[in-house]
């Protein structure tokens, strides 16, 4: 019997034994299959982070999502309402050409500030119930990331059913008020109805009763799971009678996210204020000066369609207070002028517009390229420092600079006055319309009207036009035998090198040429194009034609073909290039130029005749007529011929 135990024993070790081996053996397999790939979801640019319910996902963008149609609300966290690919792009994580981002859901905020960075503008929102915040798309170890999105539109009934279970087990007791409650957010369903994508209710009031209360059905906002109402909504407050802020539900389902306004298209500038924070202008006059901006930025309807305010405080020296790109509404502008402590020290306006002209109207500070850039300078009394060389510069930059002095020298006072008229040496133009004097700072209020007028009359701007942005430029190519195909390619990067340094556009600089030998052609009008880039693909698209050289034929026929089309509001400039005498008269046709209002730039080469050059240049010859003795020296012309078009500009008359 002993016998037949052990033996028994000894076939349970053994069968233990072989299973072991076996499980060993088939874990080892187990190890060595392969894991399955994880497979990265992609989405489309108009997806809402609200849509998804997954908390925590990796997902691949498109290219093309700096699409203003995707909007985005916020900066760096995003509500939920938000394009999940525009926020991307938005942050910096990606640019326009998609790619893989990691996105995390966050609690939701009380506000989200709209600005401008890496091409999308973001706009800004009171609040939303639901955030996230994205990131390089690098899976984090330890996290399980989902291969396919769940979202809100394709939840299964099981998930519905449970949602409304849970709506049902904790009613708020009648007559008390609700506590907050602690959602907690389960698989394939949100913590608030991500299907929901109006603006929320207006808060109940707090003196608001009732008798019942009852769950809300499934697929609309639970009242009791509100997270942005600390009290219960009652189905006495559901009518209009008995709270005048209910937003009925046929209302809220086509109500629009977007702020009321987007600002008025009338009036779109970008504009610094540059406010005297000066010890002498006391506590109660910066808080007039607060009140002032304030009232402005109401009247103007501040926007990302419409004006743009930044504002600048100088004392002894100026400090950015507020920049274009970050405040996108009136109210959000209003709130940040509140907040302005005043500095102290001088009155250094010199300064401070230096400062403005250099720093505050850059790309990276918001500014839009295509509006007017407006400065309004406030001086309590007089500045402390000199304004006109720091003006002239902005004027010269495109700046158009008001001036407002409160309270300005009496005639005892103008002894202290460092540089007399400043106001005129400042302003954009001298006839009145830039420059506003207030008698005193209680009176400073009647001025918003006036300002907000003659900021956002947009074709008075005098000073957005510069030398660079507000010229019809038709260039005379001569293409006779004597210049030869080599010469005649270098010729024609002369003309691509001179075209590269304007704004090139169909409202700014425009630019055309015309080929002459015996003969003329138009190679293309200033209407033809209107970017640098096809400017500049259509010059090297022009063949030599080879032939005599009739400069005079020439100059009429440009009068005729190209300046005859000429905008009004434009400066006509002509450049001429010829290599050689010309074999008609030059002398009629170049006083017909000069009449006719073309600046007229004459650059000889080789051959060229001295005399025949300062006759066809706009007087005086000296500034307007340039020899080089070989072709591949025209390139020391360009510098000469630009500085000297913008000194000329510069020196119009102000008035």
């Amino acid at each position: 019997m002993g016998i037949v135990v052990l033996t028994m024993k000894a076939s349970v070790i053994e069968m233990f034994l072989v299973l072991l081996v076996t499980g060993i053996h088939s874990n080892q397999e187990m190890k060595k299959m392969k894991r399955p790939k994880f497979t990265v979801p992609q989405i489309s640019c108009d997806v809402r982070a609200g849509k998804i319910t997954n908390v925590e996902f990796i997902v691949k963008c498109p290219p093309g999502c700096q699409d203003p149609r995707y909007h985005v609300y916020g900066t760096d966290v995003y509500a939920s309402y938000s394009s999940v690919c525009g926020a991307a792009v938005h942050s910096g994580v990606l640019d326009n050409s998609g790619g893989k981002i990691l996105v995390r859901k966050v609690a939701g905020q009380s506000g989200y500030k709209g600005s401008y960075s890496n091409g999308v503008w973001s706009l800004s929102l009171p609040r939303w119930r639901e955030s996230f915040v994205v990131s390089e798309g690098k899976p984090q170890k330890g996290v399980t990331y989902p291969s396919s999105l769940t979202y809100s539109s394709s939840k299964s009934p099981a998930a519905k059913a449970g949602e409304t279970a849970k709506a049902d087990q904790s009613p708020s007791v009648p007559g008390t008020a609700a506590q907050p409650v602690s959602v907690t957010q389960v698989p394939g369903t949100t913590a608030i109805e991500a299907t929901h994508t109006t603006l929320p209710k207006p808060f109940p009031s707090a003196g608001s009763t009732t008798s019942s209360l009852q769950p809300q059905p499934v697929g609309q906002r639970s009242k009791d799971l509100d997270l942005w109402s600390t009290t219960t909504y009652i189905n006495s407050q559901n009518s209009p009678q008995a709270n005048p802020g209910f937003v009925p539900k046929e209302e809220l389902s086509t109500q629009s996210l977007e702020p009321a306004s987007q600002g008025d298209p009338s009036c779109k500038v970008d504009l610094s204020f540059l406010i005297d924070g000066s010890s002498s202008i006391g506590k109660r006059r910066f808080q007039i000066q607060k009140q002032f901006l304030t009232d402005v930025a109401q009247t103007l309807d501040v926007g990302p369609a419409g004006p743009l305010m930044g504002v600048v405080q100088y004392g002894d020296n100026p400090a950015t207070q507020f920049n274009l790109k970050t405040h996108m509404n009136s109210q959000d502008v209003k709130a940040a002028i509140e907040k302005i402590s005043q500095r102290g020290g001088l009155s250094n306006a010199g300064r401070a517009i230096s400062f403005v002209t250099k720093n505050f109207f850059s790309k990276f500070n918001g500014n839009r390229g295509g509006a007017p850039n407006v400065a309004v300078v406030m001086v309590d009394g007089w500045p402390t420092d000199k304004v006109e060389e720091a003006s002239r510069f902005a004027r010269e930059s495109g700046i158009n600079i008001f001036f407002i002095t409160i309270e300005g020298a009496s005639e005892n006072e103008k002894q202290y006055v460092l540089e007399p008229n400043f106001a005129n040496k400042a302003v954009c133009r001298t006839n009145g319309f830039y420059s506003l004097t207030v008698q005193n700072w209680f009176s400073l209020h009647k001025t918003v009207q006036p300002l907000v007028k003659r900021v956002c009359d947009t074709d008075r701007l005098a000073c957005s036009k510069t030398c660079l942005n507000s010229a019809d430029i038709g260039f005379v190519i001569d293409g006779s035998s004597s210049v030869g195909t080599s010469n005649f390619r270098t010729v024609l990067q002369f003309v691509a090198n001179i075209s590269r340094e304007f704004e090139i556009s169909d409202t700014d600089t425009r630019i055309g040429a015309i080929q002459y030998t015996y003969e003329q052609r138009l190679e293309f009008g200033f209407d033809e194009y209107s970017t640098k880039s096809d400017v500049l693909n259509a010059i090297k698209r022009v063949g030599y034609w080879s032939g005599g050289t009739s400069t005079g034929a020439a100059i009429n026929y440009a009068l005729e073909l190209l300046f005859k089309k000429s905008k009004p509001n434009k400066r006509k400039l002509m450049i001429l290039i010829t290599d050689g005498r010309s074999y008609d008269d030059i002398r009629i046709p170049a006083m017909l130029a000069h009449h006719k209002g073309v600046i007229t730039y004459a650059i000889g080469v080789a051959w060229a005749a001295q005399d025949e050059l300062d006759v066809i240049a706009t007087h005086p010859a000296r500034d307007h007529a340039f020899f080089v003795d070989e072709f591949d020296n025209l390139y020391k012309v360009v510098p000469k011929v630009i500085q000297n078009i913008c000194t000329e500009f510069n020196s119009q008359p102000r008035n």
